[in-house]
């Protein structure tokens, strides 16, 4: 079956060490932009006023797809530990976190299953965490008496 490759915008670009253009993507990942005919005709990358034009435009991101963790991403908040009795009915039905926020849901007794909206549900069991995509649809199954929390991520601060 064919899913839709979640789809990211463009908020900056950057060279990286082989001095390759990167652009930034509001989920906090980076996507290679080169400019390789005849594979990739992408004349826009090489000039300042090219990459501007990009910016605020959307791009797959293959890896929020695969439920890859940025680096340098730290925890803001923590929920308390929920059981099938204190479990908010808001997690049992589609939600969403907002953008720029990457959660993980820690189970610490017992099981879950995570429904992702792009992809397979996952049951989740001690130590196997979930991955919670920013603005990505998904909810929770409860599939025995549980004890789990949720922690959120996001960038650090400059301060």
């Amino acid at each position: 079956m064919w899913k839709e490759i979640m789809q990211r915008t463009i908020v900056g670009f950057h060279r990286d060490e082989e001095d390759q253009w990167v652009a930034e993507l509001d989920c906090y990942h980076g996507q290679h932009m080169r400019h390789t005919p005849p594979f990739y005709e992408r004349f826009w990358v090489l000039t300042e006023e090219g990459r501007a034009t990009r910016l605020g435009t959307q791009v797959e991101c293959l890896k929020c797809d695969q439920f890859e963790w940025p680096e340098k991403l730290v925890e803001f908040k923590r929920t308390p530990e929920f059981t099938e009795e204190t479990v908010p009915a808001g997690l049992l039905r589609d939600h969403r976190t907002k953008g720029g926020i990457w959660a993980k849901i820690n189970v610490v007794e017992g099981s879950l299953l995570y429904l992702p909206e792009t992809g397979e549900p996952i049951q989740l069991t001690p130590p196997r965490f979930g991955i919670i995509v920013p603005e990505m649809k998904h909810s929770l199954q409860l599939l025995s008496p549980v004890r789990f929390y949720v922690e959120f991520y996001h960038l650090p601060t400059i301060s």
